[in-house]
């Protein structure tokens, strides 16, 4: 399959996702655009990433795409496999996770994410599948990195509920409420990156993708996004890095459709 001039907002999140990783790095992950973006990394510039799934499997290797957390092609080349609580307990709770990957139904602006209910709690209009182990790699990982769209929707000025804590909640910081890790330090999107204001745990506008304004970016945002100084602009998609998607990683477009 020929390699097209132009990428979609999928492709372009993945691979600034799969950028944010250094080679070495132990990386919680799960199913889905992380997933492809792990996978890209050891692609190109990381072969020596450890991924760690939720499920159990610990330096994983699948020959195929994973359709599932529980999906058993994670087994392929394991390091080991464990249950979810030495994953939980040995390897996130005990400092050895250096990135998460998280995302959610509504992120706010201070990064915190919400996955269990769109309007209150008790008569909601929507609920969401909750936590899982987000909320526990928000808290522990050593650093977390968002991967969501665009849209006022989904990035209200508060979140309707705390699933998963990012930089200050209900008026404590992370120090205050006793969080190891550093929480969401990127936010990527399908237009630019946002990151977290080092003063004010605030999410603000730090690199733009090709085309695309900061009016563009602010426009689905639900409170008033502040810039930094000299924004960044962010690379396209590189054809190395499209033809590794679209002919090895994701052929069947299982998760870079739309």
């Amino acid at each position: 399959m020929g390699i097209e001039a132009a990428y979609s907002p999928a492709e372009m999140m993945t691979a600034v996702a799969a950028r944010e990783l250094r080679d070495g790095e132990v990386v919680f992950v799960g199913i889905g655009l992380p997933n492809l973006a792990c996978n890209l990394a050891r692609a190109t510039h990381a072969p020596n990433l450890v991924l760690i799934y939720e499920s159990g499997a610990v330096g994983a290797v699948p020959e195929r795409l994973p359709v599932s957390i529980g999906d058993p092609s994670l087994v392929t080349g394991s390091l080991m496999v464990c249950g979810m609580a030495d994953v939980f307990q040995s390897f996130l709770q005990n400092g050895r996770m250096e990135v998460g990957f998280l995302g959610g139904a509504q992120i706010d602006r201070f990064g915190n994410i919400n996955t269990t209910v769109v309007g209150e709690y008790g008569r909601p209009a929507v609920r969401l599948p909750g936590s899982g182990g987000a909320a526990e790699i928000a808290i522990h990982a050593k650093r977390t990195v968002v991967i969501s769209r665009l849209s006022r929707r989904a990035f209200p000025e508060r979140v309707d509920f705390i699933t998963s804590p990012g930089h200050v909640a209900r008026g404590g910081t992370r120090r205050q409420l006793g969080m190891p890790g550093a929480g969401p330090v990127k936010v990527v999107t399908d237009k630019a990156i946002l990151e977290a204001d080092d003063a004010t745990g605030e999410l603000v506008l730090a690199a733009l993708y090709p085309g695309v304004e900061a009016g563009e970016v602010c426009a689905g945002i639900g409170w008033t996004l502040r810039c930094r100084p000299g924004l960044k602009q962010v690379d396209p998609p590189s054809t190395a890095e499209l033809a590794l998607l679209r002919e090895v990683l994701d052929p069947h477009r299982l998760y870079l459709k739309g």
